[in-house]
């Protein structure tokens, strides 16, 4: 019985052994399938804003960080949810046409949580400057960034750079 056993077992062994040959590349490592995946990236654009004495906003790219990951869910873009302050930010390709676009809510004027005795209140607070950041799926077609402020009037630019 033992010997039957043995005998079953040996080309089994064989079969296993040369399946593992066959996926060795030629530097002689086993590749991983994790390898294989695409890898996700995300981008972090970290920005700045100072409002001058005039009342002008001036924003300045920061820093940029790629980072390896994948976004749970795309941030959705409705310009009718807008408001007056806020930032929309659009990336570009080259040649102008618009890939992601994103709202931020007006860093200058952030809403603030307070707790009192009489319970929790919210008091828009004016600040001369501020930082925020934007995160979105790495993509090799995003050239350009652009910070667009939403006003009374329709838009006013603000800032423009390439990636």
């Amino acid at each position: 019985m033992k010997n039957l056993l043995i005998f079953f077992m040996f080309p089994v062994f064989l079969f296993c052994n040369f399946l593992q040959v066959k996926d060795l590349q030629g530097n002689g490592c086993v590749e991983n399938e994790k390898s294989l995946e695409a890898k996700g990236q995300i981008v972090y654009l970290f920005f700045k804003v100072e409002k001058n004495i005039s009342g002008a906003e001036k924003v300045v790219l920061e820093d940029k960080k790629i980072m390896e990951g994948r976004l749970k869910s795309k941030p959705s873009f409705d310009r009718n949810s807008a408001k007056t302050g806020d930032f929309i930010i659009s990336l570009n390709d080259e040649n102008g046409k618009e890939i992601v676009k994103q709202i931020v809510e007006n860093p200058l004027n952030p809403e603030l949580e307070r707790f009192d005795g009489e319970g929790i209140s919210r008091n828009k607070v004016t600040l001369q400057n501020a930082e925020f950041s934007v995160r979105y799926s790495h993509s090799e077609e995003i050239k350009v960034v652009r910070v667009v402020k939403v006003t009374t009037a329709g838009t006013q630019l603000l800032f423009t750079q390439k990636l």
